[in-house]
Formats: C-alpha cells, structure tokens, sequence
C-alpha cells in the first residue's frame, strides 16, 4: 500500500476521567480530541447513518452525551457504549481519523442540519411523573 492509502494506526484511545472526550492518537503523529457528543451524532450505526444517504439522520439533544465503555472490535475498531445506551457503531480507525480530521467542518454540517430541522443540541427536558 502506498501511504495515502494506508491506514490509520492508532497508538493510543485515551477516554477522559470525565467521559466527554475520546482521545485518539495515530502512528502518523496525528492526535485527535473528539468530543463524545460529537462522536453519538457521528455514529456509524445504521441507526444513525441509515442504509443510504437520504435515510441518514440528525441526532438532536446529544449535548450531555458521555461514553461509557470503549470496547475493541478485533483489531480494527472499537465499539463506543454511551450512556443513552446508544452501542451499535463500529468506529474503526480510518473513521476515527477521518473524524478527526473533518471535525471543524463536520461539526458545522451538523449544527447546520439542526437548525435547518429546528432541532437543538440540548436534551430534551425528563418528566416528572
């Protein structure tokens, strides 16, 4: 493989104490804080990506959104547990990279499709029973 397409390698997943920022380093010198918020609206699940473009969709409310668990999916990913209970995207390496890499003007798509939606990055507010 030449190096623009070989994969990224990570070094290091680092999950901070406060669980909102997934750490990620790679063997190219790239290092990437991705906040956990950022990563549940990203997802790769079906849930959230769908089956095709148009059956993507945008995940409001997501602002307090932690990680619970990072598990690893063999040597290639690892899987995000947030405490939505949201666990079905495979996050594998080139995806975290990409991430990454994007993060300024994937985060703006996103706060764009909110506003577009009339939706907010703020939970909505629990019931009192």
């Amino acid at each position: 493989m030449t190096d623009a397409k070989r994969e990224s390698w990570p070094t290091e997943l680092r999950l901070a104490k406060d669980c909102k920022t997934l750490t990620v380093s790679f063997d190219s010198g790239e290092r990437f804080e991705l906040p956990a918020e950022y990563l549940r609206v990203k997802s790769p699940s079906a849930e959230v990506q769908g089956h095709s473009p148009d059956q993507r969709q945008t995940v409001p409310g997501k602002r307090d959104v932690a990680v619970l668990e990072v598990l690893p999916v063999g040597n290639y990913a690892v899987r995000l547990v947030f405490d939505d209970m949201h666990s079905t995207g495979i996050f594998d390496w080139n995806y975290l990279a990409e991430l990454g890499r994007n993060r300024s003007k994937y985060w703006q798509d996103y706060l764009d499709e909110l506003a577009a939606k009339n939706l907010t990055r703020e939970p909505q507010a629990r019931r009192k029973s």
